[in-house]
């Protein structure tokens, strides 16, 4: 343990060196115009893992242009030993607003210990983790290890299936480790075990031909935004539980999530309520939960006197672990049609879905897995925890290799701000992360 724990240590400079270069690189694969920051991004990938000698280093697309390159390498097996797949991925989020971050996005940059940047954790930290525990084992890795770095997770891996089946005697594996999660808390470990799944639909409502005269005709004839927005309020009771008829709610893990750790991480205002009912996490984890992310219609500034005569509404649903996107989509579909008001038109188009996840976390892999975090964060147990957002392609991974045995693991913590301003990496947190998967990898190979 001790020599596992020095290798690591010793490799911690080179590896921050190659995770601050990685971040430089602005591969935001939602923009067209950084198409080249993307296919730069996976060359240097692929150049570290031809670096440290693995075979087949390949940088492959399912797509006819080529974009969102994925980055395959690996190190065959000793006779009778078994195969990893250490999956990340290296497109990152949008900026945003430059003027939101404390520092340059692309700049890595320290303070009080966390290592800001797009990226910095989301999800580079997880290459530079898998990289990390090759290079501490060096000769002594004692299994086969096959690297899959992906290039569109953060546009929705629309082909990922495609290279799943592309290449699946390539990717083939006994363990599967995916370093896109989170660990519970700073110095406590999780295994991500559940997922919620994501419906998303346009809701457009339409009451009149053309917009008329708001003093001629309101009072007798009703405007889309009053119909669109009685529509939305049906959609959560009073409580602010999601009043959708149908969908799957599952038990959630026997976990503590202290009120003072929601209040700071969540940042609700001073004042506001939490919505639901039932436990922090079986609201956050294991029910469904329905968003408004979006509204067409007027500004407020300039609105004149008219009756709006159609507005639009996307609506984000996360669905519990345990229900389906089809399923769920029908559900919504008929409460929509249930309750729209007044007659009004009513469209619904699908924008996209993504398959909820529930993992059977048992066996000798899950037994590695958390002795190796046990003994990385100093004899505290990992926890199996739930996540709220969703991670679709972890289904994919789950059908397409069924015998194989996933682990979701990651480098995040409540507040690596993941997808917005000021991302960052807890660097000693991100040391265990190292050194947990360095000695899962032992593990294995025992």
């Amino acid at each position: 343990m001790d020599e596992l724990r020095s290798r690591v240590s010793a490799e911690l400079p080179r590896i921050r060196q190659d995770l601050e270069d990685l971040v430089r690189i602005e591969s935001v694969s939602a923009d067209p115009a950084r198409a080249a920051e993307v296919q730069r991004s996976a060359e240097a990938v692929a150049e570290l893992f031809r670096a440290e000698q693995f075979q087949d280093v390949v940088i492959v697309s399912a797509r006819e242009d080529g974009r969102a390159p994925a980055v395959l390498a690996r190190k065959p097996a000793p006779e009778g030993k078994p195969t990893v797949l250490l999956y990340a991925h290296h497109d990152v989020q949008p900026e945003n607003d430059h003027a939101e971050w404390d520092s340059p996005p692309f700049e890595p940059t320290e303070r009080d210990g966390r290592l800001y940047a797009r990226g910095a954790a989301d999800d580079k930290a997880g290459i530079a983790a898998h990289l990390a525990a090759v290079r501490a084992l060096g000769d002594d890795l004692g299994v086969g290890v096959t690297m899959f770095i992906e290039g569109e997770e953060e546009v929705g891996s629309e082909t990922l299936s495609d290279l799943l089946a592309e290449h699946q005697d390539y990717l083939r594996s006994d363990v599967i480790v995916i370093a896109d999660s989170s660990n519970w808390d700073i110095g406590v470990p999780a295994l991500t075990t559940s997922l919620r799944g994501l419906v998303r639909v346009d809701v457009g409502v339409r009451t009149l031909t053309h917009a008329v005269h708001s003093g001629m005709w309101g009072g007798l004839v009703p405007d889309a935004l009053m119909a669109l927005s009685r529509l939305i309020a049906s959609l959560h009771d009073d409580a602010g539980n999601v009043a959708v008829a149908g969908l799957h709610e599952g038990p959630a893990a026997d976990v503590d999530y202290p009120e003072e750790r929601l209040l700071a991480e969540s940042g609700i205002a001073a004042g506001v309520e939490f919505i639901g009912s039932g436990s922090a996490v079986a609201r956050l984890w294991t029910k469904p939960s329905l968003t408004i992310t979006g509204l067409d219609a007027p500004k407020v500034d300039g609105a004149s006197n008219t009756l709006v005569a159609s507005a639009r509404a996307k609506i984000s649903l996360r669905i519990a672990p345990g229900d389906t996107c089809e399923h769920a989509l029908e559900c919504l579909q008929a409460h929509l049609e249930a309750h729209v008001p007044w007659g009004a038109e009513l469209t619904v188009t699908l924008v996209d879905t993504g398959e909820p996840t529930l993992i059977d976390a048992t066996g000798p892999a899950y037994d590695a897995a958390r002795n190796a975090f046990t003994d990385a964060w100093d004899g505290t147990r990992p926890i199996d925890m739930g996540v709220g957002g969703s991670i679709p392609f972890i289904a994919e991974f789950l059908e397409s290799f069924p015998d194989a045995s996933v682990l979701v693991t990651g480098v995040e913590d409540p507040d690596t701000r993941a997808h917005g301003a000021n991302e960052g990496l807890h660097l000693a947190e991100f040391e265990r992360v190292c050194l947990a998967e360095t000695l899962l990898l032992v593990n294995l190979a025992r």
